[in-house]
């Protein structure tokens, strides 16, 4: 439900906020909480008032986020958007650091991917030379030969 607060600024509640951004209540409140969001201001019947500020920063929360940024890194990259005339450089570095995280993750998973390969490979060979019977399975006869030893 929309309403005008002191004549100028539009207001809406909560589940308004909700339907406009794709979030749960929860998902605003918890957002609120984190201090990624301000406190609205209450109406008289006590209910939540937000301003279409709110769907930016929400908006901005969801881009970043899907960037792989902490709800952290997100709360610092809003102190940085307050202050739009210096904020490329800042901007720039927290994006380099973010890239070399993801570089490393990338690195991580295909040596996740390699490893998986070779113990599907294992597995292939073991089941080929049994021709279908029952035989034991190489990746697990290597787990317990490892923490055997």
């Amino acid at each position: 439900m929309s309403s005008i607060q002191n004549g100028l600024q539009v207001t809406f509640q909560i589940g308004e906020l909700a339907k406009r951004t794709a979030l749960s209540i929860d998902a605003i409140r918890f957002y609120e909480r984190r201090k990624l969001l301000p406190p609205a201001p209450r109406s008289a019947g006590r209910f939540r008032l937000y301003t279409p500020d709110a769907i930016e920063r929400l908006r901005f929360v969801r881009r970043m986020q899907g960037l792989g940024f902490s709800l952290q890194e997100i709360k610092e990259l809003m102190g940085v958007r307050a202050d739009r005339a210096h904020a490329c450089l800042a901007v720039r570095q927290f994006l380099k650091t973010k890239l070399a995280d993801v570089a490393v993750r990338i690195r991580e998973l295909q040596q996740l991917e390699s490893e998986l390969k070779t113990d599907l490979l294992k597995c292939n060979r073991a089941l080929k030379q049994q021709r279908g019977k029952t035989c034991t399975c190489p990746v697990l006869e290597g787990e317990e030969r490892a923490s055997n030893a």
